[in-house]
């Protein structure tokens, strides 16, 4: 395979040697890509392995990994608008909250998450055509036609098959992808509530028919184990300077941050109570939901965020500054006119973050 400067993220080495290292930070940032084969399918460990991953290391690392059944949502997202509480809790399905923006998405053992962390990249925030390039070219080895289509999903014949997120920490960027491989369909379809406005705009029915699994559009059909085996194998071949890598040097810090962050209520639930009052915008970005507490007077008294929207800065920060404030143009002008709006929801202007407030 030849190199593409055009989408490649890294270039290309044929025949290298692959070595094995374990040993916490022994190369400096940019020497190798560390290669990780997770085989953990537990949602909380594997969660919490990204944001270690992220934050202890410095070099660039590629990991796939998988969960057993669970609900995936977005940091902004409400969890209880978007799982099917009774279906989930009837079909044993866990939730999780992850750090990157975007929408919910189901995880069985039938789905391939890939991970890619890279060190000064800023610029890169919602370049999807950079990270998803060595993905679809392993498709395409294997005979599927898949392409990059919309904001941020890979689809064969217009169905899609991966979604894409990021998430921006310092000078390092987080990008992850599922693969839907051999995902069941019905679970996926039953315990994800997708709002009417988002299905009618894509010109779908409905959840089931809007997706597809990869394993349909293969010649000779694998077991899932076996296409997550063959991507290793690609990725390690193809990606330049690729290092395989253990996490256990990390182990106890994952375990750890797995018990105390995404396996509790308060990250995966807490950021969902009820509120006065919900507003709901679609704009370029995606869709972005605003729930009010509004006091005596008209004062604002609780602020909070969800959504498939992307952002550069944590909207917790944007929610802080609104609280306290009256509900009114002029007092949220006061806010917003030091801030870059769009930093906070990627592609919104602020003529309509205005009419999403309501004033």
């Amino acid at each position: 395979m030849e190199k593409n400067e055009n989408f490649c993220c890294w270039p290309f080495h044929p025949g290298k040697t692959q070595r094995i290292y374990s040993t916490k930070r022994l190369r400096k940032a940019g020497d190798n890509l560390l290669f990780v084969n997770n085989q953990a399918t537990d949602p909380y460990y594997n969660l919490a392995c990204e944001e270690v991953l992220l934050k202890e290391l410095t070099e660039d690392v590629c990991m796939l990994w998988r969960n057993h059944n669970t609900v995936v949502v977005g940091r902004n997202q409400n969890t209880y608008a978007e799982v099917n509480q009774d279906y989930a809790a009837a079909h044993g399905i866990r939730v999780v909250r992850r750090m990157s923006g975007g929408g919910a998405v189901y995880h069985d053992l039938g789905n391939i998450n890939f991970t890619f962390i890279i060190s000064g990249a800023d610029s890169a925030f919602c370049d999807y055509a950079r990270f998803t390039r060595p993905i679809l070219d392993f498709l395409g080895s294997l005979g599927v036609d898949a392409q990059l289509e919309g904001r941020n999903d890979l689809t064969i014949g217009g169905r899609k098959c991966s979604g894409n997120a990021q998430y921006l920490y310092h000078d390092r960027l987080l990008h992850h992808g599922t693969l839907l491989y051999d995902t069941v369909p019905d679970v996926l379809a039953g315990v994800l509530r997708v709002p009417l406005d988002k299905v009618r705009s894509k010109g779908i029915a409905s959840v089931r028919s809007r997706v597809t699994n990869i394993a349909e559009h293969l010649p000779v059909r694998l077991p899932a184990a076996a296409f997550f085996a063959q991507l290793s194998d690609y990725l390690l071949a193809h990606l330049p300077d690729c290092v395989s890598y253990s996490l256990a040097p990390h182990e106890a810090d994952i375990r750890q941050l797995a018990k105390e962050k995404y396996g509790t209520w308060a990250w995966n639930y807490g950021y969902s109570p009820r509120y006065d009052e919900t507003r709901t915008l679609r704009f370029d970005g995606g869709t972005v939901e605003a729930a009010l507490r509004v006091g005596d007077g008209g004062v604002m008294e609780d602020v909070r965020f969800y959504g498939d929207f992307f952002s550069r800065r944590d909207v917790s920060e944007l929610a802080k500054r609104l609280v306290g404030i009256h509900r009114t143009r002029y007092e949220m002008e006061q806010v917003v006119h030091t801030i870059p709006i769009d930093a906070y929801f990627t592609g919104i202007k602020l003529s309509e973050f205005f009419t999403w407030m309501g004033v």
